[in-house]
C-alpha cells in the first residue's frame, strides 16, 4: 500500500503534536503521603497527647494537607502507656495503613520498645520521647528527635541553680522512670560538679495519684526541692506541696514539664514562683510564637503548650523533607537524608537544627511562674542559646559514661 506525501506529512505532524501534549502531573497520579501518629490518647497522659495531636494537625490544616504536589493523610493510633501495645499499634500503621513516615512515642519505654521495629522497616520516624539514650548510646539513623533529650533542659538548670540562685543543698522527688532519671541526673551532675550537693533522692511511680507519702518524707533543711512531673501528677504534686506546708517555705525548681502550659491553666497560687527549664514557653515574645499562640487560641480555645509546639514543628519538619525530595517519599533513604538537613530559624520556640545524632540544638529557657494580667505564665528570666544534648561536655567523653539512671549514675554520695 503506497503512502502519499500529504499522508506522510500529516502523520508526522500528528506524531509531533502527540509528543508535545502535556502529560498529567506524575505526583498527582500517586497515592497520598501517609503519616502515622502514635500517642497515649487515654490514660494519665491523655492531655499531653491531645495537645500533641492538635498541634500536629494545625500545621497540616494551614497547608491544606498538601505538599510537593501530593495530598497528605494522617492515621492516628492510641499507644496508651504500654510499650508492647504501642508496638502492636505501630505494626498496624506500617503493615495495614502503609504509612510512609511516622511520629510519636511519648513515653520513654515506648520509644525504646518500637525502635527495633522501626529499624527493621527502615521507616523514617520522628520520635517524640525524651529518653536521652534514643539519640546517645542507642541511636539509630531512622530515629529523629525534634523536642529534646530530657537532660538537655536540666543541665542548664543545674548551672543556673548554683551560679544565679545560689543554691547549695537540693532534695529531689521525681518520676520513677527514665524521664525522672534523666531529668534529675542531668541537673545533679552539673550542680554537683560546680560544688552543690544533692542530699536526697525520692522516686514516685508515674501512675501515683497521691504524692503525700513522698512529699512528707522530703527533707526541709534544703535550699530548694527539685521535681520532675507531668500531666495529672504535676497538678497533684504542687497542690499537695501547698497542703503540706512546703509552698512558700522551700523554693521549688524542676523540669519544665512541671508547669508546662498543658497543665498551667489548671493551677493556682501553688505554682507561683516555681522555676523550671524547657525549650519553650508560651510567654515568648517573638513574632513566630505570637502567631503560633494566636492560631492555637483561635482554633482550639486553649493556651499553647510545649506539646502543641513540638508536634507543630514535627509536622513542619516533615513537610520540609517532603519538599526537599519533591514528594518522592517512597525513597526512604532519600527522605531520611533530607529530614536530617532541615533547619528552621523561625520556629515558635526559636532556631533549630540537628546535631550528628539527630537531636536538636536549640535554646533552653529558664522560666518562672508569675501571674500577669490575672493569668499564670512561665515568664522567661534567662535564655541559654544553642544548647545541645551534651551540654558543655565533649560528646566522646560524655558517651563514655552510662546513661543517667535511678541509682548508679550519678550516685548519691551526699545523701543523708
Amino acid at each position: 500500500m503506497s503512502v502519499t506525501r500529504r499522508q506522510m506529512l500529516g502523520g508526522l505532524a500528528a506524531a509531533a503534536a502527540a509528543s508535545v501534549t502535556p502529560r498529567r502531573n506524575w505526583a498527582a497520579e500517586r497515592d497520598p503521603i501517609r503519616v502515622g501518629f502514635l500517642a497515649p490518647f487515654t490514660g494519665p497522659f491523655a492531655q499531653n497527647a491531645k495537645d500533641m495531636w492538635d498541634g500536629f494537625r494545625l500545621y497540616f490544616d494551614e497547608i491544606n494537607y498538601q505538599a510537593a504536589g501530593r495530598k497528605i493523610e494522617i492515621v492516628s493510633e492510641d499507644s496508651w502507656v504500654e510499650p508492647a501495645g504501642a508496638l502492636t499499634k505501630l505494626r498496624k500503621l506500617v503493615e495495614m495503613d502503609r504509612i510512609n513516615i511516622g511520629t510519636g512515642g511519648l513515653m520513654a519505654p515506648t520509644s525504646l520498645a518500637i525502635q527495633p521495629y522501626v529499624v527493621s522497616q527502615r521507616l523514617p520516624f520522628i520520635v517524640t520521647t525524651s529518653a536521652d539514650d534514643v539519640t546517645q548510646h542507642k541511636t539509630t539513623p531512622w530515629f529523629i528527635r525534634l523536642h529534646w533529650s530530657t537532660s538537655q533542659n536540666t543541665h542548664p538548670l543545674g548551672e543556673y541553680a548554683y551560679k544565679v540562685l545560689g543554691y547549695r543543698r537540693i532534695a529531689g522527688l521525681n518520676f520513677d522512670y527514665l524521664l525522672g532519671y534523666s531529668s534529675f541526673g542531668g541537673f545533679q551532675r552539673v550542680f554537683e560538679e560546680l560544688g552543690g550537693r544533692v542530699v536526697q533522692k525520692l522516686w514516685s511511680p508515674p501512675t501515683a495519684t497521691d504524692l503525700a507519702p513522698y512529699l512528707t518524707r522530703l527533707k526541709r533543711n534544703v535550699d530548694a526541692l527539685f521535681l520532675t512531673f507531668s500531666g495529672n501528677a504535676a497538678l497533684q504534686v504542687l497542690r499537695q506541696a501547698q497542703q503540706y506546708g512546703i509552698t512558700g517555705k522551700i523554693p521549688i525548681i524542676g523540669h519544665g514539664l512541671l508547669t508546662d502550659e498543658h497543665v498551667l491553666p489548671s493551677m493556682g497560687d501553688e505554682a507561683l514562683g516555681v522555676v523550671s527549664a524547657l525549650n519553650y514557653s508560651a510567654a515568648l515574645d517573638t513574632p513566630a510564637n505570637l502567631r503560633f499562640r494566636a492560631a492555637i487560641e483561635k482554633k482550639y480555645g486553649r493556651m499553647a503548650s510545649f506539646y502543641f509546639c513540638n508536634c507543630y514543628t514535627v509536622a513542619r519538619w516533615m513537610v520540609e523533607g517532603f519538599k526537599a525530595v519533591e514528594g518522592d517519599v517512597e525513597n526512604r533513604d532519600r527522605l531520611l537524608a533530607a529530614l536530617k538537613q532541615v533547619e528552621i530559624h523561625d520556629d515558635p520556640r526559636g532556631p533549630m537544627r540537628l546535631d550528628a545524632w539527630s537531636n536538636p540544638i536549640q535554646n533552653i529557657y529558664i522560666r518562672k511562674v508569675e501571674r500577669v494580667r490575672g493569668q499564670l505564665q512561665n515568664t522567661v528570666i534567662y535564655t541559654y542559646p544553642n544548647v545541645g544534648q551534651f551540654w558543655t561536655y565533649k560528646p566522646e567523653e560524655f558517651l563514655k559514661n552510662p546513661p543517667y539512671d535511678r541509682d548508679a549514675f550519678p550516685g548519691c554520695k551526699y545523701c543523708e
